[in-house]
């Protein structure tokens, strides 16, 4: 039962089968709508993006047999709900960040991103290829849930803050919002951690509530107007890859046909891929305009020594939670694994590659 839900078919195969679906008359009992919550506003960029071009193509691949409707955060009211709503059947469907639920489930925060490890693609291949799938379903189903990857923002920013850092006790007593393992390893070096949702960040940051704040990327921040309170934009190092996800209540997704599961599996997928190539377009624009338009903006790079004790922190962090969970121990051990093998890859190709040409613009 459990491999069923993540059976890979050969790209082959899986199109074949696909097509062999879409081709099957379409019986007008045999119509399903689902509910979707997302954790994002209204019409957000690239996040919001993501779930409209899923419910599009999940109705058209099925004939109109498969109908997703969304309900946005201002309309459940719970953006950070998303886990126990699926959870319960309040909403057949969500999309969120897997790391926002750390509190509830600690083992969440790795399936979206972990500081210092995997960047996007290696990320990917770990999902579908390295067991990263079947971990979170180990994770998920004891919850009556199946987790989906649900779209990648790429390496995102290090954040926006009011005073530049220069050292490690610049960031004691910081008060900063950033959520997942990133808050964890800023609390051990003294940052004053809260998780605020989206649609209060910028009011936060202009109160004083909070210093600092880490978001997405240039083309989510530019229109929040981070950069008209805080001067400095600092290059990341917590989230290399930050994978969203679709979650899917189990009983829903049992109670589906095969066809309309292989649909829906197929377009949460084409749209998780979607997002990062929208993201990647995106953030460039948003840069290039932000270059442009706003140039108090001072990107910055944290120093060596901060970096040292950030690494050095989540190494730390990382040990006590294999010690304390099984199960941590297990996903762990997984992305390191998998990490050291795909990073050899990635530092001949890519990584040469860049630097080779470093010195052209």
């Amino acid at each position: 039962m459990m491999k069923s839900c993540f059976a890979r078919l050969k790209p082959v195969a899986a199109l074949a089968t696909l097509l062999t679906f879409v081709g099957t008359p379409a019986l007008a009992e045999d119509t399903y709508t689902l509910k979707l919550a997302e954790t994002w506003g209204p019409n957000t960029p690239i996040l919001g993006d993501t779930t409209k071009h899923m419910a599009e193509m999940a109705e058209t691949m099925s004939g109109g047999r498969l109908k997703i409707r969304i309900d946005s955060g201002n309309k459940h009211k719970a953006p950070f709900g998303i886990f126990d709503m699926v959870k319960a059947g309040q909403y057949d469907m969500g999309h969120t960040a897997s790391y926002y639920y750390k509190g509830k489930v600690p083992n969440t925060m790795y399936f979206t991103t972990v500081p210092f490890s995997m960047t996007v693609p290696e990320q990917y291949a770990w999902f579908y290829h390295g067991g990263g799938m079947e971990l979170a379903q180990k994770v998920y189903e004891p919850h009556g849930m199946l987790s989906f990857p649900g779209g990648n923002t790429g390496n995102q920013m290090g954040g926006w803050f009011r005073k530049e850092i220069n050292s490690v006790e610049d960031l004691q007593g910081l008060k900063m919002r950033t959520p997942g393992f990133a808050g964890e390893v800023m609390s051990e070096l003294g940052v004053a951690v809260t998780n605020i949702p989206p649609g209060e960040l910028y009011t936060s940051l202009e109160r004083g509530t909070i210093d600092a704040l880490e978001w997405v990327g240039p083309a989510l921040d530019l229109p929040m107007g981070f950069h008209r309170i805080a001067q400095y934009y600092y290059s990341g190092w917590q989230e290399p890859a930050a994978e969203v996800q679709f979650l899917v209540n189990k009983k829903v997704w049992d109670d589906l046909p095969a066809d309309l599961q292989e649909i829906l599996r197929v377009s949460m997928r084409t749209a998780a891929y979607d997002m990062y190539t929208q993201s990647t377009h995106m953030n460039s624009a948003a840069w290039d305009k932000m270059k442009e338009e706003y140039p108090n903006v001072t990107h910055k790079v944290f120093p060596p020594a901060v970096i040292d004790a950030l690494r050095q922190a989540t190494e730390k962090l990382l040990v006590e939670q294999a010690e304390a969970d099984p199960l941590a121990a297990e996903i762990i051990e997984s992305q390191q694994s998998y990490l050291k093998q795909v990073r050899k890859w990635t530092n001949i190709s890519d990584k040469a590659y860049l630097n080779s040409i470093s010195t052209v613009e």
